[in-house]
């Protein structure tokens, strides 16, 4: 009998988002806000709660997140990476000051602390890759000139993840400084020995994962990336780095084979994570805490556009690319709900959990859009200033 529930409920899900995507694409709209408002009137507190698939859901929503950021590794190669971060960490700077700072002020204005205020400030740095990553699928910008950009910046703020994790949880937990260092010690070095590791032997990784079969393929690199995915969320690293740096170490006809063979599980399990974050929102908190959410994420929303604009301007894209790289960093996500849920478990403030809900169902909604229209309304609105020089032109000029 359970099991039957199971299947039906999970089954209801599944049809349900197909149903969605479908009436997203016939809107030429992006499906994401509609799977998060399914999941929450399957949520607690929802219309209709899930029981017996719940727990399958989140471990969907798991692997959801790791296989976008494995295909986003896909995209590019260790050297690109490198190139990438060395010409971009300027940018990570500023988008630190621009977009942690406003969380960090909204907690001490509200009172709850310099811990909470570490914490909060998490919350509003850090864009979703796993949404992002999605946008960018959908809207068909992973070529585009401003996308690299883009996961420069993505690529350092989930590297930052890695000092910053070990930072929050020993300040929520009370520890000694000396304990304190030696986690972060520890999350440093396996980010530092899997980032080496998939520099300099990306293409013997390759050669061993690459098969003519496409079953053996599929199993290796999902199970590979399974695993270093959770050796390093276990060593306190985040799993999304994990992956995303497996996708990176691999390239030529590995990456195009799994590419093409992981393209439709990505977009399953994709969907179950939106999904799984709606759950996980039972609507009754939101509205005591909605005013002050808004209002910081339309803040963090103005921030997060100008550190795309400025960060795509010094890279020489576009102005169009400018606003487009500005508006698709916009949606917060996965790692802005970890960093809440650890503050929740230690206690430390009982409006953090339901502030930091709203703030990132806002966001994760509102995300989507700015990618689709920062652009276009942007180009309007400064229309008949002053002719657009494409950037080529204009270095030339100089």
């Amino acid at each position: 009998m359970h099991s039957a529930v199971f299947l039906i409920e999970f089954g209801a899900i599944i049809l349900g988002l197909g149903l969605l995507g479908r009436l997203a694409g016939r809107l030429q709209f992006s499906p994401i806000p509609l799977y998060l408002l399914a999941g929450l009137a399957f949520g607690e507190g929802g219309l209709l709660p899930l029981g017996a698939s719940e727990e399958f859901v989140a471990i969907g929503a798991e692997i959801g997140v790791i296989l976008l950021l494995l295909m986003l590794g896909l995209e590019y190669t260790a050297s690109d990476l490198v190139s990438n971060l060395k010409t971009q960490y300027p940018a990570g700077i500023v988008d630190f000051a621009l977009n942690a700072l406003p969380g960090a002020a909204a907690a001490l204005l509200l009172g709850w602390g310099p811990v909470a205020a570490v914490v909060l400030a998490g919350v509003t740095w850090i864009s979703s890759s796993g949404v992002i990553a999605k946008v960018l699928g959908d809207l068909g910008r992973v070529g585009n000139r401003e996308t690299p950009v883009i996961l420069s910046i993505l690529v350092l703020e989930d590297l930052a993840m890695a000092v910053y994790l070990p930072i929050i949880t020993a300040l929520l937990a009370g520890v000694s400084l000396a304990a304190g260092s030696l986690t972060l010690a520890i999350a440093l070095g396996v980010a530092g020995a899997v980032l080496f590791v998939a520099i300099r032997y990306g293409r013997v990784i390759s050669r061993f994962v690459s098969s003519d079969d496409p079953e053996k393929l599929l199993l290796v690199v999902l199970g590979l990336t399974l695993l270093v995915a959770g050796i390093a969320q276990k060593l306190q690293v985040s799993a999304a780095v994990g992956a995303f740096l497996v996708g990176i170490a691999l390239s030529g006809e590995a990456a195009e084979g799994t590419h093409t063979l992981l393209s439709p599980l990505r977009d399953l399990f994709a969907a179950v994570f939106f999904v799984f974050f709606g759950l996980h929102t039972d609507p009754a908190s939101i509205p005591p805490v909605l005013l002050p959410a808004l209002v910081l994420a339309l803040a963090t929303a103005g921030t997060k556009i100008a550190t795309g604009y400025w960060a795509a301007k010094r890279a020489g894209v576009g102005p169009r690319g400018r606003w487009r790289a500005g508006g698709t960093l916009v949606a917060r996500g996965e790692f802005s709900i970890v960093i809440a849920g650890l503050a929740v478990s230690a206690g430390i403030e009982p409006d953090m959990g339901p502030m930091a809900t709203a703030y990132v169902l806002l966001l994760v909604v509102i995300g989507p859009l700015t990618a689709r229209w920062t652009e276009p309304l942007a180009t309007r609105l400064t229309a008949g200033r002053r002719p657009e020089i494409p950037a080529e032109k204009a270095g030339a000029a100089r």
